[in-house]
Formats: C-alpha cells, sequence, structure tokens
C-alpha cells in the first residue's frame, strides 16, 4: 500500500469511570460524580473506528492499559485515610484518548526517514502521568521494526508534553514531506498550561526534524481559560487545510504568516466567534473532529453528535458545505460516553503515517478482529460504574480479567 494515515483509536477501558480528575477540562468536571457505562463507551468507540474503516481507511487500536494501577496505589501508599482522587487515579481509563499516547513525525519529514514516535509524559496531571511508560511497550510492539519506526523515551517531566493533541502536520499528500506545527500554552487563567514550548522543541529535535518545517505557535490563553486544555479542542488540520477557531491562537495572523513562510499551500478554513463562540466550540467539540482525506480525494470532517445537538455550530457546519470550500462532508458520530469524560472523535485517535505492512497487524483492524473484540467487550466490560465502586476488589478482579481476555483474544499476551 506504501505510506498511508493509519487512526490508532484507544479501546475504551474496562474502568472507564467519572472521577474528574482533569483539571481545565469542562466536561470532565461536569459530569464528576456521575455512574458511567464502560461496555457502552466501548462498543461507541468500536462503532467509530468501523465506520472510518467503512469509508476506507486504514485503522488501528490501542489496547487499555492495565487497571487499577497496583503500582501507583503502593507508590502513593493509599489506604482509607488517602484523598478519594488518588484511589481514583490508579483506575483511570484516560489512556482511551491516545491523541495524548504519542507525538509522532512521519518518515518523509525526519532526517534518517524513519517515523518517529515519543510518548507524552502527560506530567500534568497525575492520572495520565502514570502511562507513559506502559504506552511506550504498545508503541514498541506495533511499530517494532526499527527499519521504519524509532521510538523514543518521553521528555523529562519537568517540560509538559500531551502529545499529538498539540500537534498538526500540513502537506500536500500523506506520503510527502510535511510541515510540523508544534502549539504550546501559556497559563490559561485559572487552569494550567499542559505543553510546554521547551518540550515541543526537544520532541522536534529528537525526530530530526528541518529546523525550516518546523513552526511553533502559542495557544491563545483566552482558549486555555475557557476550557481548551489541548489544541486540539480549537483546531485541526489536514492536508492543505487548517480548520481552527478565530481564538485558537495568541496572535492569530502571525501564526497564519509562520504556518504559510513554511508551508505557502497553507488553505485556512476560520470559523468566527461571531457565529460559533468559544464556549459553544468547547461545549460541542467542534474542532475536536476528524478532518480525514478520503479515497476519492475530498476531506471528512467527523464530528461528535454534540456538534449537530447545538443550532449555532449546525448552522455553520450547514453554511460551510453550501460554499464551496475544502470540507465536503461533515459526519456526526456517537461518542458520547467518551465527550461526558472531555474527549471527542480526535481525542481517541493518534494519527499515524505508515505502510500498514510495516505495522504489527494485531495493532490493525479488520471486520473479523472488530467482530472479536465487539464481543469481548459485551461479555466482558462492566454495564455501570458508579464512583463508589472504585477500591472494590471485586471490580477490580473484573477490571483485570475484561482487558486479559482482549488480550487473548487479540493474541497480544506479551501486554499482559
Amino acid at each position: 500500500m506504501g505510506l498511508t494515515e493509519i487512526n490508532f483509536d484507544g479501546i475504551v477501558g474496562p474502568s472507564h469511570n467519572y472521577a474528574g480528575l482533569s483539571l481545565g477540562n469542562l466536561a470532565s468536571a461536569s459530569h464528576k460524580g456521575d455512574p458511567s457505562y464502560p461496555r457502552a463507551a466501548a462498543l461507541q468507540g468500536l462503532a467509530k473506528m468501523r465506520h472510518n474503516m467503512g469509508l476506507g481507511l486504514a485503522q488501528g487500536y490501542f489496547l487499555p492499559l492495565p487497571r487499577p494501577n497496583g503500582d501507583l496505589l503502593a507508590r502513593l501508599a493509599v489506604d482509607d485515610t488517602a484523598e478519594r482522587a488518588l484511589l481514583a487515579a490508579a483506575w483511570s481509563a484516560s489512556s482511551m484518548w491516545t491523541a495524548n499516547a504519542a507525538t509522532v513525525s512521519p518518515a518523509p519529514d525526519t532526517a534518517d526517514g524513519r517515523c518517529h514516535l515519543t510518548p507524552a509524559n502527560l506530567s500534568t496531571m497525575l492520572h495520565r502521568a502514570q502511562e507513559w511508560p506502559d504506552t511506550k511497550r504498545q508503541l514498541e510492539l506495533a511499530f517494532a521494526d526499527t527499519r521504519h519506526f524509532a521510538v523514543h523515551d518521553a521528555i523529562p517531566g519537568s517540560l509538559g508534553d500531551e502529545g499529538a493533541a498539540n500537534h498538526m502536520r500540513l502537506c500536500e499528500s500523506h506520503d510527502a514531506p510535511g510541515v510540523e506545527v508544534f502549539v504550546y500554552g501559556r497559563q490559561g487563567g485559572e487552569f494550567p498550561a499542559r505543553q510546554h514550548e521547551q518540550a515541543s522543541r526537544a520532541v522536534a529535535r529528537l525526530h530530526g526534524l528541518d529546523p525550516a518545517r518546523a513552526v511553533f505557535i502559542e495557544q491563545n490563553p483566552a482558549a486555555i481559560a475557557a476550557g481548551a486544555f489541548h489544541n486540539d479542542v480549537v483546531s485541526v488540520a489536514n492536508g492543505t487545510v487548517l480548520f481552527t477557531h478565530e481564538f485558537a491562537f495568541a496572535d492569530q495572523h502571525g501564526a497564519y504568516e509562520s504556518i504559510r513562510k513554511a508551508f505557502p499551500a497553507l488553505e485556512v478554513v476560520e470559523v468566527p466567534a461571531s457565529a460559533v463562540s468559544l464556549e459553544d466550540a468547547i461545549r460541542s467539540y467542534l474542532f475536536n473532529a476528524q478532518l480525514l482525506t478520503l479515497p476519492d480525494g475530498s476531506m471528512a470532517l467527523i464530528v461528535p453528535e454534540e456538534c449537530r445537538d447545538n443550532p449555532r455550530v449546525w448552522g455553520w457546519c450547514e453554511l460551510m458545505l453550501a460554499g464551496n470550500g475544502p470540507i465536503r462532508q461533515v459526519i456526526p458520530v456517537d461518542v458520547r460516553q467518551s465527550m461526558a469524560n472531555g474527549g471527542g472523535p480526535a481525542c481517541l485517535r493518534l494519527r499515524v503515517v505508515a505502510d500498514p505492512a510495516t505495522v504489527d497487524p494485531r495493532f490493525l483492524l479488520s471486520e473479523s478482529r472488530a467482530d472479536a473484540i465487539e464481543q469481548c467487550i459485551a461479555a466482558h466490560w462492566p454495564e455501570q460504574i458508579d464512583p463508589a465502586d472504585l477500591g472494590s476488589p471485586a471490580l477490580a478482579a473484573t477490571v483485570r480479567d475484561a482487558r486479559l481476555s482482549l488480550l487473548e483474544t487479540l493474541g497480544l499476551h506479551e501486554l499482559g
């Protein structure tokens, strides 16, 4: 097949719950303490993967990480006197949002002609900072062919790195050299900026990027303060197109000029605040969408159903489609369980440009694997988790057994 974009979605783990651990994530905070539905969440995610595969797109997946994390519980000496959030962190299923798994630079962009992947340290939040060693294990297994891939350690935790959620790539085609855009933040009101500029620059150096084809842009502090904890909540790129909110960047026009200097073919589709406010953009996750090139060369935007539920957002989408712009379809999908915890379609996927023949096939979705995953989820994932359930030995056993059943189903015993 040659180089193509593969979207690797995270399979929602059996411990999926609403503990409200993510400061600055308004959806997560607003659903804190609600019952969660892990089985429904995992099946919704799988349905999205099936849908994209049905569009003719290459689709992969990553597995839930081991939860509850007994090592974290032991290191924090969690007992009945400990703050409840420490217990909840060890149960978190947040690795489902694989946009935070790593930053990926495809082979056409790198000095050694290999695809480079750096796991994100996610050091700002305890429940996510525990992820990267296990994430790296999966990356090293999925992309084990060192002739084609290089998997690095995470950047030191004193420099916060949140992965592909703050990284965009523009290119004439996925297999052509591209320009990589790194978006970093500074303090946004009461919320922390999770992506540090020096972390982004370190990743670019690790990956051997041409400095003339790497652009570093500051996120708008007002967007962070409004709840855009990652850049992918207010902008997304694909091919030659940057789809962005008017208030995504600290210097919006300066950002366009910097990108256009490195990538003259840039097409900007800007959504004005007068049509869609930051509040509406963040509530609907219009920009936390998958902007995809379909096999016929046209572009589609895969958005959460919440976009159709918002009259202002959906009205703007219809107006855009009535024009002659580069985005020709807007397709809603149901990921409501993920959305309630602050993750839309873009959060659930990591984009990797690679030849599928060089990837471990156990991480690539097919109809038969999708059927097997669906059967495993239906048989083993808990139907509901209430906040008081976290810490239950019986639930812990169910969650562990469910994950091990999935590993056995997919022949990935090495991750046990």
